[in-house]
């Protein structure tokens, strides 16, 4: 019988390597269909946690972040095309895309699982930031993807104009940084086993397996 396997993904939304270790993630799992039985929680992570963030062009932000110049930040953004491309990604905007803030996505995002529906959105606002470059920090975008993953706009609008659930995203945050996570993608598998990074999906095969044989039965 399949195991039951646990896995915490913490992840932005800005973060493209978020998007392309997911899709990983589904390839593993795909493999291991008759094998683990994966519960999915999605977990907090901010790129850019400044509320008062000013959103500006991603490339001359990326290039003053890492401190390069704008040709070899144009080329690692078109192999992460390439890489997107073989995953079947949508990341036509990768380039044009502007920085922001994904606090109030956060918070939907803790709303939509309530309802299962934590991976719709996730993937609703995926698209919305890397396939058409919009900006998801605006609520209308976030509302619009939040009626994509067929969840209810009129209430996720009330959740928006709230302060709901922003305790739980600055908890969970904080959480995993003090358990040592500073960069994104990061797998927490049963609650005990890290995998850092979008890995490929044969590391992720592989590490499943191994956690997997030491689960209960499903």
């Amino acid at each position: 019988m399949a195991k039951k396997v646990r896995i915490d993904l913490v992840s932005d939304i800005a973060c493209p390597w978020c998007a392309i270790g997911f899709a990983r993630l589904q390839q593993a799992l795909n493999e291991l269909s008759t094998e683990v039985d994966v519960e999915l929680h999605w977990r907090a992570f901010e790129l850019n946690p400044d509320p008062a963030l000013v959103p500006e062009p991603i490339l001359p932000a990326l290039c003053k972040k890492y401190g390069v110049a704008e040709a070899q930040m144009r080329a690692s953004q078109q192999q992460l095309r390439q890489l997107a491309d073989g995953l079947g990604l949508d990341f036509r905007a990768l380039d044009n895309r502007l920085t922001c803030n994904t606090f109030d996505a956060h918070r939907l995002l803790h709303w939509a699982a309530l309802q299962n529906a934590q991976t719709a959105l996730k993937l609703a606002l995926f698209q919305a930031y890397f396939g058409d470059g919009l900006q998801i920090s605006e609520h209308a975008v976030l509302l619009a993807c939040v009626e994509q993953a067929g969840l209810d706009p009129l209430a996720a609008a009330a959740v928006l104009n709230s302060q709901q659930f922003a305790g739980e995203v600055r908890h969970e945050q904080q959480q995993y940084q003090q358990a040592g996570i500073r960069s994104v993608p990061a797998f927490i598998i049963n609650q005990q086993y890290l995998v850092s990074g979008a890995q490929e999906s044969s590391v992720l095969v592989s590490t499943l397996r191994q956690v997997g044989a030491y689960a209960g039965t499903a």
